[in-house]
């Protein structure tokens, strides 16, 4: 039995990503698809590749961290190696993104301090304005 192929069609949509996308992949060595006439035809392995690569986006990571990743993946040599490696590239990731965590919770902060304060002053002000209306007299 024929292993399946996919199309960069079925893939683009499978991954809901563009196939310009696809072929950006391609173009930066992440995916090496035969061509049958004009057209690419990709493996299990290029799909594979593929989810990877769109994991490690979505971590965040950068194309070369990925691309050095699944080159990994791929090769036959030390797992221990190639865990080590994967611990590293993750573990200075997971320090970034806590650095940006801390980033924004102060600056949420912040913003509530602000906001606390133009509440103040927005009730202050409207109750200076609500006290400097002339008083209507009432109806007889």
């Amino acid at each position: 039995m024929p292993a399946r192929t996919y199309t960069i069609t079925e893939l683009a949509t499978e991954f809901d990503i563009t196939a310009r996308a696809i072929r950006f992949y391609e173009d930066v060595g992440l995916l090496a698809p035969r061509r049958a006439g004009r057209n690419r035809v990709y493996t299990g392995r290029d799909r594979t590749r593929l989810k990877l690569t769109l994991r490690g986006k979505r971590l965040g990571l950068s194309l070369q961290e990925i691309k050095q990743l699944v080159t990994m993946y791929d090769s036959p040599s030390d797992t221990a190696q190639q865990l080590a490696a994967f611990m590293a590239v993750l573990g200075e990731h997971r320090k970034l993104l806590e650095q940006q965590r801390e980033d924004i919770e102060i600056t949420l902060a912040e913003i509530t301090q602000h906001e606390e304060r133009c509440r103040s002053l927005l009730t202050g002000a409207a109750a200076r304005a609500c006290a400097s209306r002339p008083r209507r007299k009432a109806a007889a």
